[in-house]
């Protein structure tokens, strides 16, 4: 069996380290500049700027997977909304509900904080997340497009 929970201080470690998994499963491990000390001011800080759940194996207290989450704000609909960063399960401890667990206590999360929506991004490639979302009750939002400034684009645009 395994148990959800809040992510706590000393938790930083094994974050990054499923970070590190998901971004070798989705091929962007290069793109990984987090550290400890970065997700223990983000999560812990004064003012935190995300927050995590942590799904962890009964016997071992192993950390098998994790969702990470903030809250940004709809001005249409006129309230904060969830939106889910990561949400990773570590290939052998699939199927076996966990991913589903973590997705549920999001969701009951979203209607504690009186949020409008629970939002997410998905891979196009990725079949295996977009039918568990689809399984979920999610709906695809076609027809908009993601666009990222970052690095150097980020700092010229900055600079003019």
């Amino acid at each position: 069996m395994f148990t959800i929970r809040e992510a706590r201080i000393g938790d930083e470690d094994e974050i990054l380290r499923l970070i590190t998994e998901l971004a070798v499963y989705e091929n962007m491990l290069d793109e990984v500049i987090n550290t400890e000390q970065m997700l223990r001011e983000s999560l812990f800080g004064d003012n935190p700027l995300i927050f995590a759940i942590i799904a962890e194996l009964d016997h071992s207290k192993k950390a098998v997977g994790f969702a990470l989450y903030f809250y940004n704000y709809s001005t249409f609909v006129g309230k904060k909304g969830l939106y889910l960063e990561d949400l990773y399960v570590q290939p052998d401890e699939r199927g076996k509900g966990i991913g589903k667990a973590l997705f549920v206590r999001l969701a009951q999360e979203s209607l504690a904080q009186n949020c409008g929506r629970f939002e997410w991004q998905v891979l196009d490639w990725n079949t295996p997340s977009i039918e568990f979302y689809h399984s979920m009750g999610s709906i695809s939002m076609d027809g908009w497009s993601t666009f990222r400034l970052a690095g150097k684009a980020l700092s010229d645009l900055a600079s003019r």
